[in-house]
């Protein structure tokens, strides 16, 4: 059991398993400066300094997890990665659709407070570090059960968790565009 004063291994977690149907394509594959949006967020989780990466996902190319239990979104695609994980190690989980996050943001995200079993930026649910243990799993196990659809979200879970906030500046606030519609791709894109 890993105790707070020891490093915790901590995992890129990168949520591409959506079908993007208000981009009309798939948001994985669009091209940013030249190549696959999923590759620039790869490398981004790479250069924060996690331990390894996992993609939720049926992505081959990339080890992608399908989802155990599809049509349930980001909550599906993360408890079905958390499911193929051992031990209680820290997820950094990021959306492949903000193309403008920085691997120093995710650095900072993934470091700072780091007895905080579950922490995100002030006002996003998304990135997002959180401790993979007994009480993570039992939240993403009983929100993927729920008769009410509306409960079934990342957003449950980290207020199951009591999810700490990080405070950011302007400059981090604006790289949190995220691109769910061409209108959104194309003011990333300027």
């Amino acid at each position: 059991m890993v105790t707070p004063t020891e490093n915790r291994p901590c995992l890129g977690v990168l949520l591409a398993g959506g079908q993007s149907r208000r981009m009309g394509r798939d948001k994985a594959l669009l091209d940013w400066q030249g190549r696959p949006l999923i590759e620039r967020q790869l490398a981004a989780l790479r250069a924060s300094g996690v331990d390894g990466l996992r993609v939720s996902g049926e992505r081959p190319m990339h080890g992608g997890t399908a989802d155990a239990q599809p049509h349930f979104g980001p909550l599906g695609g993360l408890a079905s990665v958390a499911a193929t994980l051992t031990g209680e190690p820290d997820l950094l989980v990021m959306p492949v659709d903000m193309p403008r996050l920085s691997s120093g943001l995710l650095r900072r995200l993934r470091c700072e407070n780091p007895a905080a079993r579950s922490l995100r930026l002030a006002g996003h649910v998304l990135p997002w570090r959180v401790r993979l243990d007994a009480a993570c799993r039992l939240a993403l196990a009983t929100l993927l059960t729920s008769d009410e659809p509306r409960r079934r979200s990342l957003h449950g879970v980290q207020h199951a968790l009591c999810t700490a906030e990080l405070a950011l500046t302007r400059d981090e606030v604006a790289q949190l565009i995220d691109c769910n519609t061409p209108e959104r791709w194309n003011e990333a894109n300027r």
